[in-house]
């Protein structure tokens, strides 16, 4: 697969959705990467853009370039360590909004268990591999069916953190994300000019408090 040249958006500031002397949350746009690509002229990333206004900051967990909304960072080593703990231990619970192909004919809320491995033709494609996939569990529930339009609204929750698991788990329903150019069909990506999927909401444990805190970014499609 040709890859396009790396083009972010402007940096028009942080979208800053919480900040404390522990923790940044912040809303990451589409087409820009997490942290820094392999080659040249893939400076420009959402860690650096936070590290310019807070020289602390650390990555705790990536968005692909195309997914938007909520990413934290910890500001220090030691809240990033506990952070990233909270991760690996699965104790953060994400949802996602996507827009997807098609009129959901399935069941309104369920789990899609499919395992997920490397494309070893097409690195770094990801494919549903019932042999040497590793186990992979998203839940969803459906917010609009989609039957007026043919485009469907999912909220969807990865239980594990497979590589691109939500938009394997979406295409392997038979209802790709739709600008989804790694995994959809040229009539989804049609549809869009972007990715639309949207990391919407996160919940975890304060590192420094322990206490419940819950962040919510509307999706902006």
């Amino acid at each position: 697969m040709a890859s396009t040249p790396y083009r972010p958006p402007a940096n028009r500031g942080l979208s800053l959705l919480y900040l404390s002397e522990q923790l940044i949350v912040v809303d990451k746009p589409s087409g820009l990467l997490s942290v820094p690509g392999r080659g040249a002229g893939k400076e420009d990333c959402l860690s650096r853009r936070v590290q310019a206004e807070f020289p602390d900051a650390m990555i705790v967990h990536r968005l692909d370039m195309g997914t938007s909304g909520i990413v934290v960072m910890g500001r220090g080593a030691k809240a990033q360590r506990e952070l990233s703990i909270l991760f690996q231990e699965r104790k953060v619970r994400k949802r996602y909004q996507a827009l997807v192909d098609g009129h959901w004919t399935a069941a309104a809320a369920g789990e899609i268990k499919l395992p997920i491995s490397v494309d070893l033709t097409n690195h770094p494609k990801q494919k549903v591999d019932h042999a040497t996939g590793r186990p992979s569990l998203t839940r969803y529930r459906v917010l609009d069916s989609g039957a007026s339009c043919a485009v469907s609204r999912i909220e969807l929750e990865p239980i594990t953190g497979r590589s691109h698991q939500l938009r394997v788990h979406m295409e392997a329903m038979g209802h790709p994300i739709l600008g989804d150019d790694f995994y959809g069909t040229p009539a989804s990506c049609a549809k869009a000019e972007r990715l639309m999927l949207h990391a919407c909401q996160i919940e975890l444990g304060h590192p420094e408090t322990g206490a419940p805190l819950r962040v919510d970014c509307p999706p902006p499609f």
